[in-house]
């Protein structure tokens, strides 16, 4: 049997479909490895950066009520 144009073309149009369809997929998987990446990087920024503003806020509570900071002791 021999085969017609359309027939050919429309094997080379699902062949190129499917190769489409596979980068597509593997840009999908790629963006989501950069995504969880980048979220899971900016989770670790603003850990860091609240560990240290929660820090400064438990030492100003342990302050005087006049927000003045107490001496440290004089060695003689």
């Amino acid at each position: 049997m021999r085969l017609k144009t359309i027939q050919i073309v429309a094997g080379l149009g699902s062949a190129i479909a499917f190769v489409l369809a596979f980068m597509a997929a593997g840009a999908l998987m790629a963006s989501l490895v950069f995504a969880l990446i980048g979220a899971g990087l900016l989770a670790w920024v603003l850990y860091g950066v609240s560990r240290v503003v929660f820090a400064r806020q438990r030492a100003n509570e342990a302050l005087p009520d006049d927000g003045r900071r107490p001496l440290p002791p004089t060695t003689t």
